[in-house]
């Protein structure tokens, strides 16, 4: 099977999903179409060449619906011959779309793929998918009769079950702000950057005294009285902020590559998805971490650097717990926490900020892996070239 091999990878900046951020003025298609200029650009290729476009959206609806990713590939001025599709696997969904190209690619199906994926928040709210009156979960309903429940009590559950104290995820969400603020100081995301710009939602001046003064996000009396062992220590501190933002990741065969003349920077070692419980929803990492590792016939110290994506600090405690990865290796430019989670664009995102961490420390091995609502996870093995 012939090796799949990154030759670029860019994002935006990553600004808030409100009215006054950045990018609110910006049609997701085209911001997407700006992405993939740029990726295309920087490469020096043709985007006839290009085979297919995947992108990942979370929320397809309003202007982000009707496959967006063809929209801003006619937007971006790619030929009309270059064919596009979106995927959804929630919060995964682009990281899935990076399988999507890579796998293509290693199977002969593609020769060179794009995976990318965007989220405007602001302009098309989560959740706006579903229709007032409409259940998506009736038919779950007989197997699940206590109903499932949302992304913040579920980390709520994670954070009871895995005794997580408030101290430490706020120590987790400071440090996430930290090494971001940091990185940006010293101009280690510039390259990655398809413009120059800061992620509006990193604070350089908060605190873990800042962090302890802010309200549970998500206390809720019936809920309180289901689950007793909730603490309520969910706060927006310590959980990602809503975003917008794209990101693109251009993938090839080793063997175009070297027709082309392109430096291959890194190949994908190893792909793995998994499903866990959907009432904890936000765990499935765990599982997909070793399922990717047996996959790429590594063990967890073969690994230099892990992306694992920050929905919510307890989330990625407890995957630290369980896997015994250490945490001076994990998201060491900071997390979705300080940087920003636009959905369906955070997959690519932490996969162009793993690619260029990597580089800069001269490292072999990143691992990838994102929970995703319903109780699902992608992980990615990748080896610097």
């Amino acid at each position: 099977m012939r090796d799949a091999v990154i030759i670029d990878a860019v994002r935006t900046p990553i600004a808030k999903g409100r009215p006054n951020g950045a990018l609110h003025d910006e049609h997701p298609a085209g911001l997407l179409a700006r992405t993939l200029r740029i990726l295309v650009e920087r490469a020096g290729i043709d985007p006839a060449t290009v085979d297919d476009v995947i992108g990942g959206v979370v929320t397809q609806a309003g202007d982000q619906a009707l496959n967006l990713t063809r929209t801003a590939v006619l937007a971006a001025g790619f030929p009309e011959t270059v064919p596009a599709m979106t995927v959804d696997r929630q919060c995964g969904s682009s990281q899935q779309a990076v399988h999507i190209a890579a796998q293509g690619v290693r199977s002969g199906a593609y020769d060179i793929a794009i995976a990318c994926g965007v989220e405007s928040m602001s302009r098309v709210p989560m959740g706006s998918s579903v229709l007032p009156g409409s259940d998506p979960f009736a038919p779950l309903a007989s197997r699940y009769p206590e109903g499932l429940v949302g992304q913040g009590i579920s980390a709520e559950l994670i954070a009871a079950r895995w005794k997580l104290t408030r101290e430490e995820m706020d120590a987790f969400a400071y440090e996430s702000h930290r090494r971001a603020a940091a990185a940006h100081a010293a101009g280690e995301f510039d390259r990655e950057l398809a413009w120059p710009g800061t992620d509006e939602t990193v604070r350089p001046n908060t605190s873990p005294e800042i962090l302890a003064g802010l309200k549970p996000a998500y206390h809720d009396p019936a809920m309180a009285a289901r689950f007793p062992e909730i603490g309520w220590n969910i706060t927006a501190g310590n959980a990602s902020p809503v975003n917008d933002g794209a990101a693109a990741v251009l993938i090839m065969g080793a063997d175009v590559a070297e027709r082309l003349n392109l430096r291959p920077r890194a190949r994908f070692r190893a792909f793995a998805v998994a499903g866990d419980d959907p009432l904890l929803m936000l765990t499935a990492i765990i599982p997909a971490t070793a399922k990717v590792l047996a996959k790429a016939d590594l063990r967890l110290s073969d690994i230099d650097l892990f992306e694992v994506n920050e929905a919510f600090a307890p989330v990625v405690l407890a995957w630290a717990r369980e896997t015994g990865a250490d945490l001076s290796r994990v998201n060491v430019r900071g997390g979705a926490i300080a940087i920003g989670h636009p959905l369906g664009a955070s997959g690519a995102r932490l996969m162009t900020t793993l690619l260029h961490a990597l580089e800069d420390r001269n490292a072999r091995f990143g691992l990838q892996t994102m929970c995703e609502a319903g109780g699902l996870a992608n992980a990615t093995v990748i080896e610097r070239s």
